[in-house]
């Protein structure tokens, strides 16, 4: 099975780093946030990537050239303009690195990777700038089960803020709650499971995977949910990637899923 990561967007909001580099290319630790996607990926099988490049897309491709490099010992035949790999070290991934245009939206970046995807085969999708310790080989497997043409993670993200209660009888604090839980709703945390049908949902370059696609296809009964009630963190803003930062450093990243 392969997964698809998406890659191409401008990174607005946190445009501190993403003005020198794409946003899935934005460090936590010492690889970028994508290493630590495709090594969640990896540690349940799926080790066949294709990324959906667009802005900055040369970036990606030389971080992945640099990482086949830096783990092979090398013979550079500079006469006879050969290059022999002796011994490869680095991760066992097959990334194929696809440009999908400037201003491509999330469904038209998908759409533009059709070519490269087994038609009869499911494959995974998600975003380039989020992490979990979601169960990929239980969302597979809940997949196959639902049957449907496109199964969507649903987590529901923690509140922003710490909140407090007040008594019911007067105006004193009753309690304090560090971060609760938002409103309760469940939204998209990426980490799909698709059917390569589900492109034909996507009309042109122009529509966001989250607009008319995934409605119709929920609209058709073809979009299940699985509920991950576990971690989640997108890297929306420079404060989401401090605290991705702080998590990492600490040793205890719950999005380390493999040893």
């Amino acid at each position: 099975m392969k997964a698809v990561i998406l890659a191409g967007g401008y990174g607005t909001r946190i445009s501190e780093e993403s003005a020198v580099r794409p946003k899935p290319m934005v460090n936590i630790g010492p690889q970028p946030i994508i290493w630590h996607i495709l090594k969640i990926y990896a540690h349940y099988g799926i080790t066949d990537f294709i990324v959906a490049c667009g802005y900055k897309g040369q970036v990606i491709k030389e971080y992945f050239s640099q990482l086949f490099l830096a783990g092979a010992d090398i013979t550079f035949d500079i006469q006879n303009n050969s290059l022999e790999v002796h011994q490869q070290r680095a991760e066992p991934w097959r990334v194929t690195c696809v440009d999908t245009g400037l201003e491509s939206m999330t469904g038209g970046r998908l759409r533009r990777v059709r070519d490269y995807l087994n038609p009869d085969e499911p494959f995974c999708m998600t975003y380039g700038d989020g992490v979990s310790d979601v169960n990929i080989a239980e969302v597979i497997a809940f997949h196959k089960k639902q049957g449907s043409l496109a199964t969507m993670t649903a987590i529901k993200p923690p509140g922003r803020f710490g909140a407090f209660a007040l008594h019911p009888d007067d105006l004193k604090v009753s309690d304090f709650v560090e971060k609760p839980h938002g409103d309760g709703a469940w939204i998209n945390g990426g980490f799909f499971v698709l059917d390569p049908k589900v492109i034909d949902y996507i009309p042109s370059d122009a529509e966001p995977w989250e607009k008319s696609p995934m409605q119709n296809l929920a609209r058709a009964g073809e979009m299940a949910a699985y509920r991950h009630s576990g971690f989640w963190q997108p890297m929306d803003t420079l404060r989401d990637k401090m605290v991705l930062e702080e998590l990492w450093e600490s040793g205890k990243a719950p999005w380390k899923v493999w040893s």
